[in-house]
This record gives C-alpha cells, sequence and structure tokens, in this order.
C-alpha cells in the first residue's frame, strides 16, 4: 500500500507544487483533488485486499482483508484506479513544463536542478534495469542516485551554488555522449579487427586491443570539442553566439588599425555578449600617461 502513497508524493505532488509549494494556478484544483482520491482508494483497497503477495510471490491471507474487496492489481476497479492515477502523473509532468516556461530568474534555476535530477533517475533506471548485472555495489548505487531528487530538491530550496546547475548539465551532456561515442568506437574496432583476425568467436589478439584503445585516445579531445560545440550550440545557444562573436572580433583585431573603428567594434561585441545596461570605453593617449584625460566612448 505504500507503493501508492509514494508514487503519488514523488511523481504528482511534488512536480504539482515545486518549487513555491502552491498550484501552477486554481485550475489544476481538479487535478490535486483527483490525484489525492484516487491514492487514497488505492491505499484503502490495497490494505484490505484479502491475499497479500510477499516479496518473494508467495501469496498469505490479509489478517484485515476483506473477502468483497476487489485485488486493485487484478481487477476492473483497479484498472480505472490506475488509469487515473497515470494521467494525474502526466498532468502533474505537463504543470512542471508550463512552470518552466514560465519561469525566470531563480525558480527556473531551481527547475533545472529538479529536473536534472529526474532525468539521471530515469535514465539510470532504464541503464540499471536492462543493462547493467544485478550487483551489490550497482544496488549501492541506485539508492545514491535516487535520493538525488531531494538532494536537489533541498538544493534548489536553499538555493546554495544554484547557478553551477547549468555547467553541471553541460558537462554531463558531453562526458555522456563522449562516454557513448568512444566505447561504441572502441567495441566496434575490436569487433571488426576480432572478426578479420580469426572471427567473432576467438578472442582478439592483444595488439587488436592496444591498437583499439589508441585510436580511441587519439580521438578523445578531437570528439570532445565537436561534442561540446555541439551541446552549447543546441542547449546553451547565447554562450554559443557570444564565444563566436569573440572569436570573429579577435580575427579582425589582427587587421584593424583604426581606433575609431575597433572601439565601435568593442563596444558592440561587449553589448551582444554581456548585455550591460550601459558601456563605455576609455583610453589614454600613450603620449599623456600622466594626465588623468583621454579619449572616452559611449555606447
Amino acid at each position: 500500500m505504500w507503493f501508492y502513497s509514494a508514487i503519488s508524493l514523488a511523481f504528482v505532488f511534488t512536480p504539482l507544487l515545486f518549487p513555491t509549494g502552491r498550484l501552477l494556478s486554481p485550475r489544476w484544483r481538479p487535478i490535486a483533488l483527483l490525484a489525492a482520491a484516487t491514492t487514497a482508494a488505492l491505499v484503502v483497497l490495497s490494505a484490505v485486499k484479502p491475499t497479500l503477495t510477499l516479496v518473494g510471490g508467495a501469496k498469505v491471507g490479509n489478517p484485515i482483508g476483506i473477502a468483497a474487496v476487489p485485488d486493485p492489481d487484478n481487477s476492473a476497479l483497479g484498472e480505472v484506479l490506475i488509469g487515473l492515477f497515470n494521467l494525474c502523473i502526466g498532468a502533474a509532468v505537463l504543470s512542471l513544463v508550463l512552470r518552466f516556461r514560465r519561469s525566470h530568474g531563480v525558480q527556473r534555476q531551481q527547475l533545472k536542478l529538479f529536473t536534472y535530477a529526474g532525468a539521471l533517475i530515469f535514465l539510470w533506471v532504464v541503464v540499471g534495469d536492462y543493462l547493467l548485472p544485478h550487483l551489490a555495489i550497482i544496488g549501492a548505487l541506485s539508492g545514491v542516485i535516487y535520493a538525488l531528487v531531494p538532494v536537489a530538491t533541498g538544493v534548489a530550496i536553499l538555493r546554495y551554488r544554484l547557478y553551477d546547475i547549468d555547467r553541471l548539465i553541460n558537462r554531463t551532456l558531453v562526458y555522456g555522449l563522449l562516454t557513448a561515442l568512444l566505447g561504441g568506437t572502441y567495441g566496434g574496432a575490436v569487433l571488426l579487427l576480432g572478426q578479420v583476425c580469426g572471427g567473432v568467436g576467438r578472442d582478439p589478439p592483444s595488439w587488436a586491443v592496444a591498437g583499439a584503445t589508441l585510436a580511441v585516445a587519439a580521438l578523445f579531445q578531437p570528439a570532445r570539442r565537436r561534442i561540446q560545440r555541439v551541446v552549447d550550440r543546441c542547449f546553451n545557444r547565447r554562450k554559443y553566439d557570444a564565444t563566436k562573436t569573440v572569436e570573429a572580433f579577435s580575427a579582425r583585431l589582427r587587421d584593424q588599425v583604426d581606433l575609431d573603428t575597433l572601439a565601435g567594434e568593442l563596444l558592440a561585441v561587449t553589448d551582444k555578449t554581456m548585455e550591460p545596461t550601459t558601456v563605455s570605453l576609455w583610453l589614454r593617449p600613450p603620449d599623456e600617461v600622466s594626465k588623468p584625460h583621454g579619449l572616452h566612448w559611449d555606447y
């Protein structure tokens, strides 16, 4: 019975109320009421169903069970309630998306951090269930990753180093894609060389493994730079545009000799990349270093 209440708190009410503790608007109140009623019904039905299923799959009689109560996992009523429950989860996620689109400033950073932790948990569930072996260390790591949502929520509420989340998301995307690319390259190279040298069924020779390792090592920096540019272009467009603007200005700086033109371009680049309220440039003439006056431009 605790399962439904835990899922409801984590996947319905937290997205509905985070980070302000209030619903996005009064229009979402029916969703919250429906989620509360559906959760309460599922918990009550699970508590008084005739039989209980243990962890190992064995079934035992429920000492407080009622024979006339349908099992929420194997009945038409249970399917209806679970369908409504899933509908509430989808609506809560939609509420979170709409809240993020309307947010700005600190609240947008809070939602970024919360969404980042939730996305990591989703990826871990997929990877852990289908790709990783069932070992004790994997189970311990799962516990750490599942704790990311409450930890991220606490950090977002306390606002400590909140703006580092953009850098963290950027590094996760870059090195996650880089790991997948290099891992696939290494596996493909070893498989190809092994097949050429003796078939898939045999172990590849040591020189093939060493060659694939060296190839992956040589590809690391070029691949990282290219993936970093792709991530910045797709997910951090402002930084990407600022970098391109500065690079273009640096190229013109080597060829431009007119001081007035350089001053105007420098002010324009500063305004475009940093977007300050006002920009001023003050230059002291080289032959009048001791004098406090100089050339001045405003933008």
